[in-house]
């Protein structure tokens, strides 16, 4: 196969290669306008035609491309947002075959892992819904304790400390990442973290934040479903959270350009 013959994508900074035929099967689509020239919006940078979007939903795009099907994880809830990348390349098809999905009630499920050992406690929250690990990103800061820029002597009281806030760390669009307490390892108590969740703004450490983690999730109408033992060396602990909702379809503002091409009848759709 000659180079001619494929086209490499640059996805939100994620790199596809794929046939031109391939794109081309839905000539009515952007990505088939993108490839002709007929949309102006898409720039070719380095060899590379550079697309402002989402490169993870869109490889979920390029599978169905390639087999008419959609096949997504078991554990997949983002169908809004992969509806909304459908409807931005103008794919009908793949539009047509998301609604059912919207239509139907999903739990939203999260999972918080806790791990308390000596003076510190670790946390990992995972969410399948990505728009629940983001509200808890947004109300959770972690400060530690730093000593003040004023100058002391040995003679005088020790410096005031200072609390430096840090987010919590993202791995993933699903979990978030983060520790509070001190390290027994050490003398001083420099270095300290606390926890401070939003909207009560109280610093917490150790088990005082795995309750008001709780309590927040419990306050956005999360239920508990199971608490178990993840692992008997480390005793790391899992507390299992779900909650029913109804999303919304999104609703089109026009209607996108026919398909020429129809997914058989017997496609079976897998979630």
């Amino acid at each position: 196969m000659s180079s001619q013959e494929l086209v490499t994508l640059n996805v939100g900074g994620k790199i596809f290669t794929t046939r031109f035929s391939m794109i081309k099967q839905f000539p009515a689509s952007r990505l088939a306008c993108m490839l002709d020239g007929r949309d102006q919006e898409f720039k070719m940078v380095g060899g590379q035609i550079f697309v402002d979007r989402d490169g993870v939903l869109f490889s979920f795009i390029l599978d169905f491309l390639r087999t008419h099907q959609l096949l997504l994880p078991t554990d997949f809830s983002d169908y809004l947002r992969l509806q909304r990348e459908a409807l931005f390349y103008e794919l009908r098809s793949l539009v047509d075959l998301l609604n059912p999905y919207l239509l139907q009630p999903r739990p939203a499920l999260v999972e918080v892992h806790f791990l308390s050992r000596n003076t510190q406690a670790f946390f990992r929250v995972f969410g399948f819904c990505s728009k629940t690990i983001e509200m808890l990103t947004g109300r959770i800061t972690v400060f530690t304790e730093q000593p003040s820029a004023l100058t002391w002597s040995s003679n005088s009281f020790p410096p005031q400390m200072t609390l430096l806030p840090l987010p919590p760390q993202r791995p993933s669009y699903h979990d978030l990442v983060f520790q509070c307490g001190s390290d027994s390892s050490t003398d001083n108590q420099t270095g300290v973290r606390y926890v401070s969740i939003k909207p009560d703004n109280k610093l917490a450490n150790g088990t005082n934040v795995l309750g008001l983690l709780i309590d927040t999730l419990l306050k956005e109408g999360f239920h508990l479903v199971s608490t178990r033992t993840v692992s008997s060396e480390d005793k790391t602990e899992c507390y299992s959270f779900e909650k029913i909702k109804s999303p919304k379809a999104l609703i089109m503002n026009e209607t996108p350009k026919p398909e020429t091409i129809i997914i058989p009848e017997q496609s079976q759709i897998k979630k």
